[in-house]
């Protein structure tokens, strides 16, 4: 299958064959994944194709047994989620790892407080004012709509949670945030503000990457869209010029294609 870049852009993140066995179980077989700078991309595949795996390789939760993963054309090789957050990249999975007890704004800045000056020999107070004001400056930019970011998580509405989660992942990347199923369970309009967000995000220059089983979901955000298949990549698609039905049968080996659509 040949490969076209988008445009003359360089690769941002690449996996290039790669491999990971879960014993005798083969989930990845070689898989190849590209993400250009600025790009929404969407990672879609049937279950069992490999996208979980994959993303948690991407965001360093897992360690791969071959192949390759490249970040600006260097190879990297992550030991942690937290050396991918050294890199530049932030991960949302669908638990959304959001402290419902406390507001939304303090949830931005969970495990990254802002902390007072201190006295020579005392420990440092959390910086609250500071934190509710950027917060509030970063929800704004995002077109995050809340009514008082002081309200506790778990007093927001299921889009809301999304939308704090992507935007704490959107303040603290600087190369590319990856979201897993974002829009599940979401009502219409609360889907809407999150694919909202994510166009936000990726305006900023950060890039998306999109992993769903919502095809219109996908085709309503996306720049480009990659399909796994049983541990491999099988086809890739500009979106606007890729149907649903498309994606389907390439998702279940109904149709070959070959190249970039």
């Amino acid at each position: 299958m040949a490969e076209t870049a988008p445009g003359t852009a360089k690769p941002l993140l690449e996996a290039r064959g790669v491999v990971k066995r879960y014993g005798h179980v083969e989930a990845l077989g070689g898989a190849d994944f590209t993400v250009y700078p600025g790009e929404v991309v969407s990672l879609i595949g049937d279950n069992g194709a490999g996208k979980s795996t994959l993303v948690k390789i991407l965001s360093g939760a897992v360690q791969r047994d071959g192949g390759e993963l490249l970040l600006d054309g260097e190879e990297i090789h992550p030991k942690s989620p937290v050396d991918v957050q050294n890199l530049g990249i932030e991960t949302v999975y669908q638990d959304l790892a959001l402290a419902p007890e406390l507001s939304a704004s303090a949830n931005l800045y969970l495990g990254r407080e802002l902390m007072k000056p201190a006295p020579l020999g005392w420990f440092g107070a959390l910086d609250n004012k500071r934190m509710l004001a950027e917060a509030m400056q970063n929800f704004t930019r995002l077109g995050v709509n809340l009514r008082d970011p002081r309200t506790a998580v778990a007093n927001l509405s299921g889009g809301q949670r999304q939308s704090v989660a992507v935007a704490r992942a959107a303040v603290w990347a600087t190369k590319l945030i990856m979201l897993d199923e974002p829009t599940a369970a979401l009502g219409v309009e609360q889907t809407r503000r999150v694919l909202d967000l994510i166009r936000r995000v990726s305006e900023s220059g950060i890039a998306v990457v999109l992993i769903s089983h919502n095809m219109p979901d996908v085709l309503a955000v996306s720049d480009r869209i990659e399909v796994l298949r049983l541990g491999k990549r099988v086809a890739q698609f500009t979106a606007g010029h890729v149907k649903s039905d498309d994606l389907i049968s390439a998702m279940t080996g109904a149709a070959t294609f070959e190249g970039t659509k």
